[in-house]
């Protein structure tokens, strides 16, 4: 503990995991400097349930999420926002905290607003190539925003600074023979590891099952298939699913190769772990379309290779994975170039600016 033993801070962030997870990677950092670490997040979303795993103060406000399409929903927005600010403002003066740390997301919008009307420091982060909505607002009220990727930041003037992304530490402590073990992979096969998402990615799931049987011929496949998506009709002994993991890190050890959607947390973890990736981004209709911004960012570097969701059919799955496994090693040479340390470039902007 430093001496800022009687500080506290609060996190906010959510809707979805990409949006508190980076929260989670900062912790262990966090907890050598404040006292007391306090989350604000809402009542039904995503973040209550991850957060109640570890010992922070959980706190619920009002919150409400823009639809991008006309719907009645958005007109509940200023009433909704108004009560949530004034929830936080009350929250905050009660727990009156040195700095308020936001990870983005409709979540953290009434907290930046009520931290700045009462002249509590907020420090932001930015996962994406480009601000999202609640980010572009959050902006106004944050003293820095951190960015994982350097185009952002610089786009960003003095108002950005390029941190890096938040990684995990106990993903570089994977056990390979655990997850070997745990699959059934009694060859030298080498690895796939397949990532739908925190929900599943319905269209990745579905081509991939069309390949199992073509694929299992030169690789071993984890398969991450997203809560009730596991096909029972699946029977090739090297090709194990699971809907979802908690240990993920020893897959990701024991993995050659991943294909996943382009969410910025993701794929800065494969990054740091310099695991060749072939990326399939989230369609623009279904997003505003920053997986392609990051996967495009990535396949620029050398990082990555990218299959569009509008090109992908069994056959083109097949050819890319192949295509991949056999550029691996000029990736992962690529990947080396990158380095740093997300977790700690982030917390000393929250020390820089915590009262």
């Amino acid at each position: 503990m430093s001496n800022n033993s009687s500080k506290k801070i609060v996190l906010c962030g959510g809707g979805t995991a990409g949006h508190v997870m980076p929260n989670i990677a900062l912790l262990p950092e966090l907890n050598k400097h404040f006292s007391e670490i306090n989350y604000i997040g809402s009542s039904n979303g995503i973040e209550k349930d991850i957060i109640k795993k570890y010992p922070i103060k959980y706190h619920e406000i009002t919150t409400v999420k823009l639809v991008r399409s006309l719907t009645p929903k958005n007109l509940l927005i200023p009433f909704k926002l108004i009560k949530g600010i004034k929830e936080s403002k009350k929250l905050l003066k009660e727990i009156n905290p040195s700095i308020v740390f936001s990870k983005g997301g409709f979540v953290s919008v009434p907290v930046t607003i009520a931290a700045k009307k009462l002249n509590i420091p907020v420090v932001a982060h930015e996962s994406d190539l480009s601000l999202g909505l609640a980010n572009k607002i959050i902006l106004k009220q944050c003293k820095v925003m951190c960015c994982s990727f350097k185009e952002t930041a610089l786009a960003l003037n003095n108002k950005g600074i390029c941190t890096l992304s938040p990684v995990r530490q106990e993903l570089f402590s994977g056990n390979s023979d655990l997850a070997k073990k745990e699959c059934g992979f009694y060859n030298n096969l080498p690895t796939l590891l397949v990532i739908g998402g925190s929900l599943g990615a319905k269209k990745i799931n579905e081509t991939m099952f069309e390949c199992a049987k073509e694929l299992t011929k030169n690789f071993n496949i984890i398969h991450i298939v997203g809560a009730k998506n596991f096909n029972k009709n699946i029977k090739q002994k090297n090709y194990h699913q699971i809907e979802f993991t908690v240990d993920i890190q020893n897959y990701f050890s024991l993995c050659d190769i991943v294909v996943s959607r382009a969410g910025s947390n993701a794929i800065f973890e494969f990054l740091a772990l310099k695991k060749p990736m072939l990326l399939i981004p989230l369609p623009k209709g279904n997003s505003r379309g920053d997986q392609i911004e990051n996967a495009n960012n990535f396949l620029n570097n050398g990082f990555a290779h990218i299959l569009y969701q509008e090109n992908l059919t069994k056959e083109s799955l097949i050819n890319a994975i192949n295509k991949l496994y056999s550029s691996k090693q000029e990736i992962i040479k690529n990947q080396q170039k990158y380095s740093g340390n997300g977790v700690k470039n982030i917390v000393e902007q929250i020390l820089k600016y915590s009262k």
